[in-house]
């Protein structure tokens, strides 16, 4: 079955949002809003702050509310900032002659690029960086919670099919072009632009670049060329812990990051976005412009598509499957959970098949989740039992087959005795659930409060707290009006006897602003 992808971006003036869309069922959503927009890919001149030898990391301050937590494995010797080409500005679109001295980088057989200044791990962060020092830094991961953002000194510059790193000098191809004979075509054809242009520095071949021409991978080096060099004259002029390099708003990004030529569309409802985009494709990525289009229709892009609904159903506990089992997804600092759940499956001819039956439906399932909610960090999938090692084995193939078009690096592990997957997920941004809601101000994130019979008690025992302590004459409970009616109710009794005990008059006020937790003792 060919699968039909739609990519949709909605844009207002205060947040952009864009959906993934596989044959009519949402799959990821990115959301930028104006007043918080993510800050990964962006460069700034920080200032080091403070040096944590124990941690083989430093902090580094960028000019944000947390500073940046720099690790020794991310920070390599950073000399000035200088052009990576020896062609002058006014010859950015030209070709200079072919240097045949010029020694030609090397090949690397995974998708990372070692430097030419160090070697990750050979240096101790007190070698790298000291307090006071300026640094050229950019953001790996956004600030999430109480963590700054994660900085890295190995600069990149991403396009469409390329990542250019300055201060690399290797080329790395994507483990997932995994053809021998591509990567050798890709990896000649990279080395011998290279000498041809004169540049400087290291590439990482992206994994879009497996059908890109060599008319592509060349646009692809001048745009990259031109951004550069722009970068360089604001690093030099930069002033202390300053941004050098804002990387491009969620719209053009989506294009370069999420658009290829199997993409049926691009559908975007500002106009003013989609001439942008037209602008920037054409310029990058001329094969995806014709896939441009503008929605002008009365009924709301994303409602059109049913992805409000979607992302409704994205911040609920519960996930429905179509054969009435179900998943429970619990989402907390240290990792998230994932049950599976029959429901109410019962199946047609034993247990095993039941089983069997809802977690293949709930593997595919878990997958879709993962990228929609874009759940990160340590995942732990608990399986319905399963006795069949080959039910089992096929649950896991289906699970990781769901994973396999993630673009988040991801590991699966095998299913454990317990019938537990891990599941580790690269975080680089807030999960869904953190960037649209917040604690629960009454649970405080416990997603549970206390019964009003258990509130009713406690406010029992604190009135009798409060008679030892200073005898007032009398005392006023203010509560919620559950708490107040269970007390003239069924707790009428417990009351009547503690003013006995107390002797002492206890008048009941009930307020509707007050939460099922919350209440007064005043004394008089």
């Amino acid at each position: 079955m060919s699968t039909k992808e739609e990519i949709l971006i909605n844009v207002t003036p205060r947040e952009t949002r864009v959906a993934v869309v596989e044959n009519g069922v949402l799959q990821e959503l990115h959301l930028e809003r104006s007043r918080t927009r993510g800050i990964v890919g962006n460069i700034y001149k920080g200032k080091v702050s403070r040096v944590l030898p124990g941690m083989q990391a430093a902090f580094v301050d960028i000019g944000l509310e947390k500073n940046g937590f720099l690790h020794a494995a991310d920070a390599l010797y950073q000399k000035p900032p200088q052009a990576p080409y020896q062609t002058p500005p006014q010859a950015l679109n030209q070709t200079p002659p072919r240097a045949l001295n010029q020694t030609p980088p090397r090949a690397l057989n995974q998708n990372t690029t070692k430097s030419s200044e160090s070697v990750k791990g050979s240096l101790s962060i007190q070698e790298l960086v000291h307090e006071g020092q300026s640094v050229y830094v950019q953001v790996l991961k956004d600030p999430i919670g109480d963590k700054g953002a994660r900085l890295t000194t190995q600069l990149s510059i991403p396009s469409r099919h390329l990542v250019y790193l300055p201060y690399g000098r290797d080329i790395g191809i994507s483990q997932k072009i995994d053809a021998p004979k591509e990567r050798e075509r890709l990896t000649a054809l990279l080395q011998r632009l290279m000498v041809e242009h004169d540049l400087q520095g290291g590439f990482i071949v992206r994994t879009s670049a497996e059908s890109a021409t060599d008319r592509d991978i060349i646009a692809d080096m001048l745009f990259l060329k031109r951004i550069w060099n722009f970068n360089i004259k604001a690093m030099q002029s930069a002033a202390s812990v300053s941004l050098v390099h804002e990387d491009l708003p969620l719209a053009l990004r989506a294009l370069r990051d999420l658009a290829h030529d199997d993409l049926e569309k691009i559908r975007f409802d500002s106009r003013e976005t989609i001439e942008k985009a037209k602008e920037f494709a054409a310029e990058l990525m001329p094969k995806v412009v014709d896939k441009l289009e503008s929605y002008s229709g009365a009924q709301p892009l994303f409602s059109l598509y049913s992805v409000e609904q979607e992302i409704q159903y994205a911040m609920s506990r519960k996930v429905s499957l179509n054969s009435g089992g179900d998943l429970v997804i619990d989402q907390t600092e240290a990792m998230t959970t994932i049950d599976v759940n029959t429901g109410s499956y019962v199946g047609k001819h034993d247990a095993e098949e039941t089983s069997y039956n809802t977690n293949l439906e709930a593997a595919s399932e878990i997958a879709r989740q993962l990228r929609l909610r874009n759940l990160a960090g340590i995942i732990i999938v608990d399986f319905i039992d399963m006795r069949n090692d080959s039910h089992k084995q096929k649950v896991l193939a289906m699970l990781r087959a769901g994973l396999a078009n993630d673009r988040v690096k991801i590991n699966v592990t095998d299913i454990s005795p317990l019938g537990l997957v891990e599941i580790t997920r690269k975080r680089t941004r807030e999960s869904l659930e953190q960037v649209l809601c917040e604690p629960c101000h009454v649970c405080r994130g416990r997603g549970t409060i206390k019964t009003v019979q258990t509130v009713c008690y406690e406010i029992l025992r604190e009135v009798l707290s409060e008679y030892h302590r200073y005898k007032s004459r009398s005392y006023t409970i203010v509560a919620a009006p559950d708490v107040i009616d269970l007390m003239l109710d069924e707790e009428a009794s417990s009351l009547a006897d503690l003013q006995d005990f107390i002797d002492r008059p206890i008048a009941l006020q009930s307020d509707p602003y007050y939460q099922q937790q919350q209440y007064d003792i005043a004394l008089s």
